[in-house]
């Protein structure tokens, strides 16, 4: 019992360290154009839908994580909620790698259209910062054997991961009429 307990508290501080380096590592990365330092770059232009495909696994990697652990299935649980982290990192490294050899894509709807993907835009970036520690949190927790504490941030934790994963596909399939070829 002591052991799980110093694996929670070894991991808090990393934790939270990562949760703040993240968002503010990723803001400056994005504000960065590796051509505005004489950097010969080509433009990543291939990579949205990639990464855009990579959030829609994400989204049905986890509905099957959590379809395994209620059936039962612990081990499964286990590969794919590690797969998920995976496919999140890689979007994340992706991401990044487009948004400094790319300029960025103004939407171009009108009215409604508009507002409703700027509310879906805004929710997920906020949501998208938010789920890093819990998702952290989640998995530690895990790794404790703490499975009662795991399971009651986990019925947070899901819908967060679920809806920045869909909404990533859902910014993507709203912007990508807009995007230079």
């Amino acid at each position: 019992m002591e052991q799980t307990n110093s694996l929670e508290q070894k991991f808090s501080k990393p934790i939270i360290a990562i949760s703040i380096l993240i968002p503010v590592v990723v803001a400056l990365l994005f504000s960065i154009k590796l051509k505005d330092f004489g950097i010969p770059v080509t433009p990543l232009h291939f990579l949205p839908p990639i990464y855009a495909t990579i959030n829609g696994i994400t989204a049905l990697v986890l509905i099957a994580a959590v379809l395994a652990i209620k059936s039962g299935n612990r081990k499964r649980h286990e590969q794919l909620m590690t797969t998920a982290i995976v496919l999140s990192v890689g979007f994340l490294v992706m991401y990044v790698a487009y948004h400094m050899t790319t300029d960025s894509t103004k939407f171009g709807g009108e009215g409604i259209i508009r507002g409703t993907y700027f509310f879906i835009l805004i929710t997920h970036i906020i949501l998208s910062i938010a789920v890093i520690p819990l998702v952290l949190i989640t998995y530690v927790r895990a790794l404790a054997e703490k499975f009662d504490k795991h399971k009651k941030i986990a019925k947070i934790t899901f819908p967060i991961w679920l809806y920045v994963a869909v909404t990533g596909v859902i910014v993507y399939f709203m912007i990508a009429p807009y995007y230079v070829k």
